[in-house]
């Protein structure tokens, strides 16, 4: 057995860190740089006191925030045209998920000449890159959630196709990170528990992914502990310093432990976020159970193995309970049907997305279209 093991990137924790976000550019080199948010976050007044104490600093400092989440193609695109446009020679990515993946592909893209897609997470596509001028990254995460300041990969939606694609190059990889707990005391409950839920489904599906990386074991473990303990305080008290901190790093650890592997919860959630506009986490939330379900036989003994760690009986009915208990105190639907019309599904569609998905691979239980097509219809029924 030979295995590649990756461990990601500097990461600078704690109250108020966003003030040493020039410095960031600084020690990187940065000296015109893009930043890069979401069309919502760009109106926040915490966003534009931080654009101004930038503009302090770099007189050549640029912003692009033309995107909502769920982000396209066509808008990586147009954020490469404002970066070349304007010689920048960095990238801020700011925000939850579009922000981070939008900023990333922007930076990594500046620098490639085939379009996005010849880089999907497939095989080895990431080697036809130009490596040469990617640019250096910057990411500053104000949900926590996606863990996409640790990942080496972007999800972006093809608008032809209707299908989020994974694009991935090892250069995605920021180079710097903030976690700053102070930027996501604002956040709503209703995303402080979505975000929450994915960063669970990323620790929880890479502990139980099959492959070998006890590194990542470790990791995906002490994240669901930190989320255990920290996302009811958070989601019940925006204004906990100390929750929001664990639920920060809980989410950067899923991104990193989930080079391991992910599975079906992410497999039946791409599909919706493309074709419905459902929020990842959302998504994540409301598949959880059904995949675990599903997946019973293969990974019982593994979620046995961490209820000593998480102070839960020894068994895996507790462990579902306590996701299902979990889900309910923060108000997540437990059916499909709640947050999508099941009459505008198209179940072999989406199922057909589901299994081309890169996540499928990892699911620790072979998955094929009618076990895809089963979890949908237990999903929208609620029939664990």
């Amino acid at each position: 057995m030979t295995i590649n093991w990756n461990y990601p990137t500097t990461v600078w924790v704690g109250e108020n860190r966003i003030e040493n976000l020039s410095q960031a550019c600084n020690t990187l080199n940065i000296s015109s740089p893009l930043f890069v948010t979401d069309k919502d976050l760009i109106n926040l007044d915490m966003v534009k006191n931080i654009i101004l104490e930038l503009k302090k600093n770099f007189n050549n400092l640029c912003i692009f925030s033309n995107f909502s989440g769920n982000p396209f193609g066509e808008n990586v695109e147009e954020g490469v045209l404002e970066f070349k446009k304007n010689k920048c020679d960095g990238v801020i990515a700011f925000g939850g998920g579009s922000g981070l993946d939008v900023g990333k592909a922007i930076a990594f893209m500046s620098g490639q000449s085939r379009p996005i897609w010849d880089f999907e997470d497939i095989g080895d596509y990431w080697k036809r890159a130009n490596e040469n001028d990617i640019a250096p990254i910057i990411a500053v995460p104000t949900t926590a959630g996606t863990g996409s300041e640790t990942g080496r990969a972007s999800a972006i939606i093809n608008k032809k196709t209707g299908i989020k694609k994974i694009i991935f190059h090892p250069k995605f990889l920021p180079s710097i990170v903030i976690l700053d707990p102070v930027l996501t005391v604002d956040l709503s409950p209703r995303l402080t528990a979505a975000t929450g839920m994915d960063a669970l489904a990323h620790n929880l599906e890479a502990f139980c992914a099959p492959s070998f990386h006890p590194m990542a074991d470790g990791i995906a473990i002490e994240g669901i502990k930190l989320i255990k303990k920290s996302l009811l305080k958070a989601y019940e008290n925006g204004k906990d310093i100390e929750a929001r901190k664990d639920m920060l790093v809980a989410a950067s650890m899923g991104s990193t432990a989930f080079q391991k592997g992910l599975g079906a919860i992410h497999s039946l959630s791409h599909p919706v976020n493309a074709q419905f506009n459902v929020h990842h986490g959302l998504s994540n939330a409301i598949f959880m159970p059904y995949v675990l379900s599903f997946n019973k036989e293969e990974i019982e003994d593994k979620i046995v193995s961490i209820c000593d760690y998480l102070n839960l009986n020894k068994n895996f009915n507790d462990f579902l309970d306590w996701i299902l208990d979990l889900r309910k105190k923060l108000k997540i639907p437990h059916t499909l049907s709640e947050v999508v019309d099941e009459k505008v599904i198209d179940l072999n569609k989406i199922s057909k997305m589901a299994l081309d998905d890169p996540s499928t691979s990892g699911n620790p239980k072979k998955l094929n279209l009618s076990d895809l097509e089963k979890l949908y219809k237990n999903s929208l029924k609620g029939e664990l």
